[in-house]
């Protein structure tokens, strides 16, 4: 289930539920919470959330990200990372910072750009 919430501070975003599965291709321009299944690549100008349930397979290309779940593809960044306790990340990652918590899981390299 596709769906538009509002964030704390007002601003919409959008929001893929616990047991939807997207087979292709996401482009959006505001926040993006995860919490189902993507089989494809995610270009999002805000930030994206990765739910603990949630398995990308695909390419993530955005400004910020929160990964509680599990990443099968590269991550780019234009600000920062963090790839939280229940994450996992098999791929590449290019960021300007990046945050890993005890437990996370990141499996490739990462290359760290200046903003």
């Amino acid at each position: 289930m596709l769906r538009r919430e509002e964030k704390p501070s007002g601003m919409p975003h959008n929001a893929i539920a616990v047991g939807t599965t997207i087979k292709g291709s996401i482009t959006a321009e505001e926040d993006y919470r995860i919490d189902g299944t993507v089989e494809g690549d995610i270009q999002c100008s805000g930030k994206i959330v990765v739910g603990p349930q949630s398995v990308i397979t695909g390419n993530i290309t955005c400004s910020q990200a929160d990964i509680f779940g599990t990443v099968n593809g590269n991550v780019t960044l234009s600000d920062n990372l963090i790839i939280r306790a229940s994450g996992k990340i098999t791929g590449d990652i290019t960021t300007r910072t990046l945050t890993v918590e005890p437990n996370a899981i990141f499996s490739g390299k990462c290359i760290m750009h200046k903003g």
